[in-house]
């Protein structure tokens, strides 16, 4: 038994991880901001980077163009409505976003939604590691392992769970240098 065969578990809250804060608004734009809203059209919920073609043609300033123009209007009123600091403005055939400047009110509280995606990812990780310190206890258990082992495989385990919690940290860090850019 090997610590390391569990590492896809840790691997996957991390990607959650960095997906969840990538949402987050910074003063510069950029698609991930928007593209998993979700936007009810053709009675189903979908995510918006599933209907539309997103794209930062200026540092403050988003596109949004679907594929299907009749959705347009849906697609603007969740994105007024997503309390992101955002100006939608409707062209025709495409929306113009724009970032308005984000107070210091504004970058304290996203620093307080950052902070709290990141604690979630820190609980995430300390599930998968319950989880795997069961089975390591189960092992024993069974006579698969033997206490020694159970000890230096518990000890692998929160080195392991460490060196993670480290990337939540340091993922955190540099998001949270972008908000305050």
């Amino acid at each position: 038994m090997k610590i390391d065969q569990y590492r896809e578990e840790f691997d996957k809250v991390i990607e959650h991880v960095k997906v969840d804060i990538s949402a987050l608004r910074t003063n510069r734009a950029t698609p991930s901001m928007l593209e998993n809203m979700i936007v009810e059209v053709y009675n189903s919920k979908m995510p918006l980077n599933q209907l539309a073609s997103i794209q930062a043609p200026e540092p403050r300033t988003l596109t949004i163009e679907p594929w299907d123009k009749s959705i347009l209007k849906s697609v603007e009123k969740v994105i007024q409505t997503a309390s992101l600091g955002l100006s939608v403005a409707n062209e025709g055939t495409y929306l113009r976003v724009i970032l308005s400047p984000m107070t210091e009110e504004t970058r304290k509280e996203l620093i307080k939604v950052l902070n709290d995606k990141l604690e979630s990812g820190r609980r995430s990780l300390r599930g998968v590691r319950d989880d795997v310190k069961e089975i390591i206890i189960t092992a024993e258990k069974n006579k698969e392992i033997t206490e020694d082992e159970r000890y230096t495989l518990i000890e692998d385990l929160d080195k392991f769970v460490r060196c993670y919690n480290d990337k939540v940290e340091e993922l955190g860090k540099k998001k949270e240098e972008e908000i305050k850019l």
